[in-house]
């Protein structure tokens, strides 16, 4: 799981000052004054540097693992554009040829749009935009692009091209119920004719032939289903298979990583990982995570393979993604305290007896600096991440939960206060949240992936949330994560184990969740479109909930000042308890598989928009020249030989997002075009 903040969030809370962040400033790279954070901004994003802190502390063996594990996550960056898209291989080649053979009059509005679309495509790693799913629209004609193609002798389908400018293929993921959800979304999971119901038929009669029913494997997560000559087939990746070009490279830089692990349980871990990819076999990739969740020693540690199932509308295809981090020394130790207390949290939660765990395994929390990111967590990239996905593997053998502390600190150094002011109800709430938001927010994540996926427990015989929950699994999953954090954040253990300075902490998270939830995550939809991301269907389904079921305490309330709509809370202890209520009512549909329950939930409060609301947050937005969704460069690592052998990594901050972009094009494009 992978925890996802709305950028408006961000600047609302971690992003308001350096001390929000708990940063010793001589744990920051020392020209870190003069570095410049934010790169550029074009149509809704903006582009951000990071910074690796506490490279030198790491020995030379340990930057050596780093460099192998960055390349082996480039090495499989491109098959995120065919996931995405069946077209998306094609049309980014296609585009940037374009981009650098191009000779004629780039002084024109039709070259400036052009240029801001294959931007755009490179953050989105293909045309649809990465959160809201929906294809880009070229400010550009047919007429211009044709007039590029054959001025640069580029080749690209008729139907590649006709990609583009139509708009057949909508959405990239449709989580709309009344259609069938593969045959409305664009991902290239599936073959074009594959209906929802085969795919959940195909995957019913694996289930039965399960080894251990009890200790499933992720089934789908590693293959494309398709049908030949009228049967459903799997085109599995590997070495081989399918994307095997690419995936034989991530081999070749993981086996030299092997060679300079830091202890022997990663390094066997790797050498598992090795075989999966090898040899596509999800036994091998359920034994790798379980390897991986128990090398919990050591500085430098990775995310990598076909992991999170959020683009899959049926949440079984897993989308190639890598994060690699290395251990914030100072703030890991602060923060692990939470895990420690794990089984605290669980006996004390709100949840019904039968659904808690009688013992939680293995929860390790890190704050970790990221190194290099590919794939499905870059350039958009989450805050923290909460791995295995598998339930029986995290109950039997633990989890990993990370916060990406450096990816938090760049954020707040690009950041602002200009939304805080606009969407705050009083001047009390704009300080608590300079204050304290930054704070709470870190524990807010460290709560939502150590305690909250980690938490809770499925009844016996019902079947894991994506066959139960089907395409409400993953909204339901990070609500109720989410309200895990919301429960804890005024109780008294973190008082008493020095994380808060007082409760005005936790109410500076309620105040900016339930702000973001119900106001500002308004301004990343465009009018009249239904939520459709799971992180923020999530938000407005717990902010909207205890919304209407405190409103005859007026617990919760929207109000008008100026003409001008805020959320005014006037009982957080009474909220607090509309958090447990719900808790309790999510985890008992996890727990009990009820899908009735949980589309209700979801469809009632998560998915459908006040559209009267949301264009006045559009008005007020727009005057603030914003940029809602931020995302990353990766700091350039650089081996330095001699002879054979690696004497140094050195890190260069010195890309724009351009140069990166066409940089990993040239030395990581493995995969055949089509």
């Amino acid at each position: 799981m992978k925890i996802l903040k709305s950028m408006s969030l961000l600047l609302i809370g971690v992003a308001m000052a350096t001390a929000s962040c708990d940063k010793k400033a001589e744990d920051q790279p020392q020209d870190q004054q003069d570095f410049e954070w934010l790169a550029e901004k074009f149509a809704d994003l903006k582009i951000i540097r990071y910074q690796i802190p506490q490279w030198n502390k790491l020995s030379l063996k340990q930057k050596e693992l780093v460099y192998y594990l960055t390349e082996a996550a480039y090495s499989g960056r491109e098959i995120i554009y065919q996931q995405n898209y069946r077209y998306g291989l094609e049309i980014k080649r296609a585009l940037e040829n374009i981009y650098t053979t191009y000779e004629g009059d780039k002084s024109t509005e039709d070259w400036k749009n052009f240029q801001t679309y294959v931007k755009r495509m490179w953050f989105s790693s293909g045309i649809f935009h990465h959160y809201a799913n929906v294809k880009f629209e070229p400010k550009f004609s047919k007429e211009y692009l044709t007039q590029l193609v054959e001025e640069t002798n580029t080749e690209i389908s008729d139907d590649a091209f006709d990609a583009i400018f139509d708009r057949s293929d909508a959405k990239k993921v449709s989580l709309d119920a009344n259609k069938d959800l593969l045959l409305s979304s664009a991902v290239n999971f599936y073959g074009t004719d594959v209906t929802a119901e085969e795919a959940e038929q195909f995957y019913a009669e694996q289930k039965k032939n399960e080894k251990d029913h009890d200790r499933p494997n992720e089934l789908g997560l590693n293959t494309r289903l398709v049908k030949e000559n009228g049967e459903l087939k799997e085109q599995v990746y590997k070495v081989g298979g399918l994307y095997s070009e690419a995936i034989e490279e991530i081999v070749y830089w993981l086996e030299k990583a092997v060679t300079v692990a830091e202890n022997e349980k990663q390094a066997k871990a790797l050498r598992i990982l090795i075989e999966y990819f090898q040899t596509g076999d999800l036994d091998k990739w359920t034994e790798y995570n379980i390897a991986w969740a128990e090398a919990t020693d050591g500085d430098v540690d990775h995310i990598l393979g076909f992991v999170e199932v959020y683009n899959d509308p049926m949440g079984y295809k897993g989308s190639f993604e890598s994060i690699v981090q290395i251990k914030d020394f100072d703030m890991t130790e602060k923060m692990k305290v939470v895990a420690e207390n794990a089984q605290y949290f669980e006996d004390n939660s709100p949840i019904m007896d039968e659904h808690k765990k009688e013992n939680v395994v293995g929860v390790s929390y890190k704050v970790v600096n990221v190194a290099g990111e590919a794939g499905d967590a870059s350039p958009s990239t989450p805050i923290g991440v909460n791995l295995p996905n598998n339930n029986w593997i995290r109950a039997e053998h633990g989890s990993k939960s990370v916060s990406l502390g450096n990816i938090v600190y760049a954020y707040s150094q690009a950041g602002g206060e200009s939304i805080l002011k606009e969407f705050a109800y009083d001047n009390d709430e704009i300080e608590r949240s300079k204050k304290y938001e930054g704070v709470s927010d870190k524990m807010h994540t460290a709560l939502h992936e150590v305690i909250g996926h980690a938490s809770g427990k499925l009844n016996p015989g019902v079947g894991t949330p994506k066959e139960t929950l089907k395409n409400y699994a993953s909204t339901l999953e990070e609500a109720r994560a989410d309200l895990v954090a919301l429960y804890y954040m005024p109780d008294t253990i973190l008082l008493n184990l020095g994380l808060f300075e007082n409760e005005e902490a936790a109410k500076a998270q309620y105040d900016g969740y339930l702000r973001n939830g119900l106001i500002s995550q308004l301004i990343r939809i465009e009018l009249g479109h239904d939520i459709e991301e799971a992180h923020m269907r999530n938000r407005q389904l717990v902010s909207k909930w205890v919304l209407e079921k405190g409103s005859k305490d007026k617990v919760v309330e929207l109000v008008k000042k100026d003409d001008k709509t805020y959320v005014k809370i006037n009982d957080y202890a009474k909220l607090r308890t509309l958090f447990g209520e719900l808790l309790r009512e999510i985890q008992r549909v996890k727990s009990e598989g009820d899908y009735e329950a949980g589309r209700a939930l979801v469809e009632n409060y998560g998915v459908k928009v006040d559209q009267e609301l949301h264009k006045e947050v559009l008005a007020r937005v727009e005057k603030l020249n914003i940029a809602p969704y931020g995302g990353f460069i990766n700091p350039r690592l650089e081996a330095v030989m001699d002879a054979d052998t690696v004497s140094d990594v050195k890190v260069h901050y010195d890309e724009t997002f351009e140069e990166q972009m066409l940089r990993y094009s040239k030395e990581y494009s493995f995969l055949p075009t089509k």
